[in-house]
């Protein structure tokens, strides 16, 4: 499936659940308006991907047919799961990550489960340890991404850093998501804010504002439409996406292999991004859902991660696939916050950039 047909196939399949998802609201959790018993409903991002012969092998190890919803980005799927707590419109969420997990563990989201598996998850993923109400299924580093032909052709470098963005060589190159619907937007304001401080983050925000950034909804959007990388249709050559967005420009490209992606990775520009799943609270199908989340965490289903949502791995003991280990950055030191700061300020943070950016 070459780029564009698998945006428009997501598109389509976005469109189609939403209406799956208004329907599955209020379906109670008795077993007869919602799933059947050998049915196990997913609810996800858009961006989530599972080849045909991961989900034919967890139907084969437990018995069970695999619905997936898919809800929109990340920060308006955690929205509608929260206002939905207890009544739930599936089995399973994926996604949540740790920019967002304190809210959706606040408002009762999700149920135990302690995973099989964990054994060779690292302990610092393991941010619910005890309660096990979510289990870290994937990480990735949000950074801008950069078009390098774009950057050859304007014979110009392209930028590194943070600061370098607010650079007026780079005035109406960037696009970002927008930080209170898109859990990459999110992160990429909180890197802003580990950078420059409760006391500087706001005025970097001003000094990319004036630089022209444009904010849009999603990452597909920013990624797909705005990104003159990916598509070639858009007019941004920066864009807010993953240090592991660039084996995707290879694996859906031309063959043969080049000897670099198309896309680059500015790599001072990099937050960590854990993602879970988790039993959602009240689901027509527990069981269910508890044999999905460990198939999820079984090297199956790690092994099949990065060469479809193009993000590492959680387990330890999973060998990443050469496309994507040589076309894709490795961040060593990207930023970070604790999630205690994060579940303070967060709500905070995104009021005041959104009186900031979104005007």
């Amino acid at each position: 499936m070459n780029r564009t047909t698998r945006r428009t196939a997501t598109a389509v399949l976005a469109s189609l659940t939403g209406a799956s998802l208004l329907a599955a609201c209020g379906s109670g959790g008795d077993g007869e308006d919602g799933a059947a018993d050998d049915t196990v409903t997913l609810v996800t991002h858009n961006s989530f991907e599972l080849s045909d012969e991961v989900l034919e092998r967890f139907t084969e190890d437990t018995g069970y047919t695999l619905e997936i919803l898919r809800a929109g980005d990340g920060g308006v799927m955690v929205n509608q799961a929260v206002l939905s707590a207890g009544n739930p419109q599936g089995d399973v969420l994926f996604g949540v990550d740790n920019t967002l997990l304190s809210r959706a563990l606040d408002e009762g989201v999700f149920a135990p489960h302690r995973a099989a598996g964990l054994d060779r998850v690292p302990e610092e993923l393991q941010l619910d340890a005890g309660e096990w109400r979510v289990t870290p299924m994937d990480i990735g580093d949000i950074c801008v991404n950069y078009d390098r032909a774009w950057f050859e052709d304007a014979s110009l470098e392209p930028p590194q850093t943070l600061d370098e963005l607010a650079d007026p060589d780079y005035r109406d190159l960037l696009v970002v998501q927008n930080a209170s619907t898109s859990t990459p937007g999110l992160g990429f304001l909180l890197g802003t804010v580990a950078a420059f401080g409760e006391d500087g983050w706001q005025d970097y925000w001003e000094r990319l504002t004036e630089n022209g950034v444009r904010v849009v909804e999603g990452w597909e959007q920013a990624y797909y439409e705005e990104f003159s990388g990916s598509s070639g249709n858009g007019d941004r050559p920066l864009v807010v996406s993953y240090a592991s967005s660039p084996p995707v420009e290879v694996v859906y490209g031309s063959d043969p292999e080049p000897e670099q992606a198309p896309t680059g990775v500015s790599t001072g520009t990099c937050f960590r991004q854990i993602e879970f799943a988790g039993l959602l609270e009240g689901a027509d199908n527990p069981e269910g859902g508890k044999a999905l989340i460990d198939f999820m965490l079984s090297p199956a289903f790690q092994e099949d991660v990065p060469l479809q949502m193009f993000v590492n791995p959680v387990r330890d003991d999973v060998e990443l696939p050469e496309v994507f280990t040589r076309y894709g950055v490795r961040i060593e030191d990207p930023y970070h916050l604790e999630p205690d700061a994060i579940t303070e300020h967060r709500s905070r943070w995104v009021n005041e950039w959104t009186n900031l950016v979104v005007r």
